[in-house]
């Protein structure tokens, strides 16, 4: 009797489904899944963060007037100062050539505040689009098509300035060359409130609208399910030519961090390779605000590395204590 059960049980399980069955259930349900966005509760969130974006380019772009930024020639390594540091980090052009000295250059908004584009689309619930059709959609920068996905009106005035790329928005803004140090540090202190909305506010959106992102390079997607377009480069020249491998994105994959060294006051006046485990790390926008008279909420204490030691000497001083 058992036996009799679990050849029925084999036999349920290896039916053969018929998808072009099922095809007209499933494109059903993705439309009704569609009339329940956007959510009116996130739309608040969507026009919060727009506005957190415009007010943060506009900051950072002010700072960087009275604050130098240098670039690295071969690498995406950045560092806010006069001179750039001697630590060994640049993988030069292409990765040819690793744990070099980086070769510096004057820096731009779109090095601390890096462009993520996406497609844009109509509704969120789109087709899928293909190889052949990536060149009848727009690239917009992806927050921007997360908030107008989450209801935000594209045609809204007060949001439309906040909306515009990076790459536009490149130049220094007019008359903030002169700011006194306490208008500096306002300014700083904005520009890093800016920040923290922008980032809260991405963070509540996902956990609402479904965002993909390339297990194996930066494109992003606002959708449920990614693009079909071979623009992975990793994959160039592999057998499924350049086919993204979708995951769920997080924040830092819409609005990346772009992590920096952060030289503190026992630190010596260009950072060295050798201090490289003692110096703290934190996101460029934050040690640009903190070089312009921004203080820092207690939580970045143990990423700035405060109390931290400055050398590879002290460390051992402490050791034979």
């Amino acid at each position: 009797m058992a036996s009799t059960k679990t050849l029925c049980l084999r036999r349920s399980y290896g039916t053969r489904v018929d998808l072009r069955k099922l095809r007209p259930m499933i494109l059903d349900r993705i439309e009704k899944r569609a009339q329940s966005y956007p959510v009116r509760a996130m739309v608040p969130v969507a026009k919060e963060v727009l506005l957190a974006r415009h007010a943060l380019i506009h900051g950072v772009s002010s700072l960087l007037n009275s604050v130098p930024l240098m670039a690295c020639k071969f690498c995406p390594e950045i560092c806010i100062g006069e001179q750039g540091h001697l630590i060994q980090t640049c993988w030069g052009f292409r990765r040819r050539a690793k744990n070099r000295v980086h070769e510096w250059v004057s820096g731009g908004l779109n090095d601390i505040l890096v462009p993520v584009e996406t497609f844009h689309l109509h509704n969120m619930f789109q087709r899928v689009i293909t190889h052949n059709q990536r060149f009848d959609f727009d690239r917009v920068p992806a927050v921007v098509e997360l908030c107008w996905q989450a209801g935000a009106d594209p045609n809204d005035e007060n949001l439309n300035s906040s909306s515009s790329n990076l790459e536009a928005d490149n130049g220094s803004v007019d008359g903030t060359e002169s700011l006194s140090p306490g208008d500096l540090t306002v300014l700083a202190n904005k520009t890093f409130n800016a920040w923290e909305t922008l980032r809260s506010g991405v963070r509540k959106l996902l956990l609402v609208y479904p965002v993909k992102v390339c297990k194996y390079c930066s494109e992003v997607h606002v959708g449920p399910s990614g693009h079909k377009a071979r623009l992975c480069g990793v994959f160039k020249y592999e057998s499924w030519k350049g086919a993204h491998f979708w995951m769920k994105a997080n924040v830092d994959d819409l609005v990346p961090p772009k992590i920096v060294w952060r030289r503190r006051p026992q630190d010596p006046p260009v950072l060295v390779n050798e201090g490289r485990d003692f110096y703290g790390r934190v996101p460029a926008v934050l040690d640009l605000c903190t070089k312009a008279g921004a203080i820092l909420p207690a939580k970045y204490n143990c990423m700035m590395k405060v109390q931290g030691l400055s050398s590879p000497v002290n460390n051992k001083i402490w050791q034979e204590h």
